[in-house]
């Protein structure tokens, strides 16, 4: 007896054409293969009976359902494909509702489908959602809800399964180990299946390597060296910091020496008594606009109170340092701590207003000047240790000083001078002419670029993922260091590609009417106050460079993205360099 084939698109019926729109993301817990494949095969059973197939794909990966739809990739590029009348399909199909729908993002997407009349089909309809049927506006709704508890759902399951490990079994539950520590192997994993799967727990281990750096950390702290003392004996001896000692996952460190940060974050950590900790941090959900709630939220890392912390009950892994010593340093930093707020409390905080505040640069190290009162007036400081200096190799005297009222005049001359009346329209003429020439880029080139970066950034998230679930550290560092090659190598391709400019290039008529916007700059620079004048700086986008050794400084203004002024403003006395070169 033969078995008759699955119904199909009927050859003689008209064929509709179909988008077919997924999502898959870490907190699915699922292979985003798999979960593609299932989703789309349960689209396809609900459109093939209506002559339905599926002409594109709209599937994001590594998202999370609290985004809204103009925030996922994918989502946001179906929702600007909607417009365009040459789309290739004629309805959208979605494979399961709560994946694509979170809280009320129905509500906020589905008159979009509605005014380019694209019809939104759901296999938990039946079909195609009518926009003027309640019951359907209400079903829709109710798996908005339902996916926004579930998440909620499997985070309170998650951070309670998290607590209980933490203090019961004082299990490393992923992330990088403490400086000072090691990942070791810890045997299979418990659960059966993640154990069948090769994935096995890890331990903390002393690294021979720096675990007597932290001995000598809490050592010299005890004794009553200062943070900043610890911080630049370290350096001294030429002894690698954290981010110097493990480069790979500091990229975004400089790497100079030691900071007084990273001796304080070693002070307070109390995993070097051997017990786990955990909780130390929560993600909290922030809204990005408060007057535009559809924006939806952004995740941000927050400390929490000690007493929220998760100790072990038992002594997880090798102690680095005494319960007595880690308790009496951080006796010490409480008293330290409470002196600076006395302190605060007799000396009333003065605010001082600082006209070049984050605009004026070091010439030595290229890092922005802090502002500093003294004798009443504002000056300008970049105070550079000398270990920092032999650790990088600049040639940098300890301290730098720039009075302000040496450099305002210099920058209000220049900026009187190239907007004058009879020398506007030579300066439009040169910031005309300055423009980078508008070269195309070839469009599929850049979206192949772009295609390759956010494939890589979506299996760097997921390797993250699977680190923080217990896989083997070593294979994920091999697989994060090949992705992060190809990630670089496609960056390397696009820069090396001309480009156009976003805004193409300005016309005189165009840089006379910015110019004339920002009002007369002569009459408002002379005289106006420090707030007035830091604003006409902020609008200008000025930054100040000071040129060692020459009695210069160079003053950059950006008018617009495309147009870019520049200038070397000399004055006479540059103020004082103090510190050995």
């Amino acid at each position: 007896m033969s078995t008759a084939p699955p119904p199909g698109p009927d050859p003689a019926g008209p064929v509709k054409r179909f988008a077919f729109k997924g999502r898959v993301s870490t907190e699915d817990n699922q292979d985003p293969e798999a979960s593609y494949n299932w989703q789309k095969s349960r689209s396809r059973a609900l459109i093939e009976p209506a002559s339905g197939i599926i002409v594109a794909d709209y599937f994001d990966v590594g998202q999370s359902r609290s985004l809204p739809w103009k925030r996922r990739p994918q989502a946001a590029q179906l929702l600007a494909d909607l417009a365009d009348p040459h789309r290739g399909f004629d309805a959208v199909v979605i494979g399961e509702p709560q994946r694509a729908f979170y809280g009320n993002q129905y509500s906020l997407v589905m008159p979009v489908f509605t005014h380019y009349g694209v019809e939104l089909w759901v296999p938990e309809v039946g079909g195609p959602i009518d926009p003027d049927s309640e019951a359907h506006d209400l079903i829709m709704s109710v798996f908005g809800g339902l996916s926004k508890g579930e998440r909620n759902r499997i985070k309170l399951r998650v951070r309670a399964a998290m607590s209980a490990q933490a203090a019961l079994e004082g299990r490393f539950l992923g992330g990088r180990p403490p400086y000072g520590y090691r990942l070791a192997d810890a045997g299979p994993h418990p659960n059966p299946a993640k154990a069948a799967d090769g994935k096995r727990l890890h331990k903390l281990e002393p690294d021979p390597e720096t675990a007597w750096v932290v001995k000598r950390i809490f050592a010299e702290y005890l004794a009553g060296r200062g943070l900043f003392a610890i911080a630049e004996g370290l350096t001294r001896d030429q002894i690698p910091s954290p981010s110097q000692h493990d480069r790979a996952r500091n990229p975004h460190r400089t790497g100079e020496g030691w900071s007084k940060s990273a001796v304080r974050a070693i002070v307070t950590n109390p995993r070097y008594t051997g017990r786990q900790v955990w909780n130390k941090q929560r993600k909290d959900e922030i809204l990005l606009d408060v007057n535009d709630v559809a924006a939806g939220y952004e995740t941000r890392m927050r400390w929490n109170q000690a007493s929220s912390w998760i100790w072990s009950d038992t002594i997880a892994h090798e102690p680095l340092i005494p319960d007595g010593d880690f308790e009496a340093a951080q006796a010490i930093m409480a008293g330290a701590g409470r002196a600076r707020r006395s302190r605060r409390e007799v000396h009333q905080r003065v605010t001082h207003p600082y006209v070049l505040r984050g605009r004026l640069h070091c010439g030595y190290c290229g890092r922005r000047m802090q502002g500093q009162y003294s004798n009443h007036e504002p000056y300008y400081r970049c105070r550079y240790p000398k270990e920092y200096a032999l650790a990088s190799h600049v040639r940098h005297p300890g301290n730098v000083y720039l009075r302000e009222a040496d450099l305002l005049p210099a920058i209000d001359n220049w900026l009187v001078t190239i907007f004058a009346p009879h020398r506007l329209e030579q300066t439009i003429r040169e910031m005309q002419a300055a423009q980078e020439p508008a070269t195309p880029v070839p469009a599929p080139a850049a979206q192949d670029v772009q295609a390759v970066i956010a494939d890589c950034d979506a299996r760097l998230a997921r390797y993250q993922a699977a680190l923080d679930a217990g896989a083997d550290p070593q294979a994920v560092a091999e697989w994060t260091r090949q992705v992060k090659a190809e990630r670089a190598a496609a960056l390397a391709r696009d820069a090396s590609q001309p480009r156009q400019p976003a805004f193409g290039r300005l016309t005189e008529d165009d840089i006379r009417a910015l110019i004339t916007g920002l009002g007369d700059l002569r009459a408002v620079v002379r005289g106006a106050e420090p707030a007035v004048k830091a604003a006409i700086y902020e609008q200008m986008r000025l930054k100040v460079t000071y040129l060692p050794g020459e009695d210069k400084i160079r003053a950059d203004v950006t008018i617009s993205p495309e147009t870019f002024v520049q200038e070397d403003a000399q004055y006479g006395a540059m103020g004082r360099v103090r510190g050995g070169t």
